[in-house]
């Protein structure tokens, strides 16, 4: 079972934050935040890569309809090949945190680098979508969200065969580039 908070002051509201897909080949990348209530438990809840793909779907209803609060944004492959794929990602969730109808307190976020966001404090953990349930929730909706993006696209490019390797780097993947060369929703750099 997940830590439920960092935190343990009842009257202190934290936000987890996570993102996916910053290591794709293709595809926007995908953050949410999500504040949940101190008393919250689901015996499947945790890293998002540690659940099968009903598992992630089937927490989605109970996160969203358990959760205080929580938003889901995405930055554009544009917008990554602009800024570079950290920023982006780190843009992302400070959108999330923009739009989250309730203020947190503090910010847990998954990994170890972060811009601050204004006036509220964060903390980054490694791996902290294995360790709290805040950032684990918050992993299962930028994951579910993203995959539901890439399935879209995969109707109107199916050769890359994104049902299968989500936009990530697979031998498939890499060998349908080879034949086909890159689409509009592939990212041309990979700076960090």
């Amino acid at each position: 079972m997940l830590a439920s908070f960092y935190n343990k002051q009842p009257q202190v509201l934290e936000a987890g934050l996570d993102e996916a897909g910053r290591g794709c080949y293709a595809g926007p990348v995908f953050a949410a935040a999500v504040i949940l209530p101190k008393t919250f438990e689901h015996p499947l809840l945790n890293d998002s890569k540690k659940l099968t793909e009903a598992q992630r779907l089937a927490l989605v209803p109970v996160i969203k309809q358990a959760a205080l609060a929580y938003s889901i944004c995405a930055k554009s492959v544009a917008f990554i090949e602009q800024h570079n794929i950290l920023k982006a990602s780190i843009m992302a969730m400070h959108q999330c945190i923009d739009e989250l109808t309730v203020k947190p307190h503090s910010l847990l976020v998954d990994g170890n680098r972060f811009i601050p966001y204004p006036f509220i404090p964060h903390t980054c953990i490694v791996q902290g979508d294995g360790l709290y349930a805040s950032i684990a929730a918050a992993s299962v909706l930028a994951k579910t969200a993203r995959d539901e993006y890439i399935q879209q696209l995969h109707q109107e490019f199916p050769m890359y065969g994104w049902l299968q390797n989500k936009g990530y780097g697979t031998l498939q993947h890499r060998q349908a580039i080879e034949q086909y060369g890159l689409c509009q929703h592939h990212r041309k750099t990979f700076n960090i």
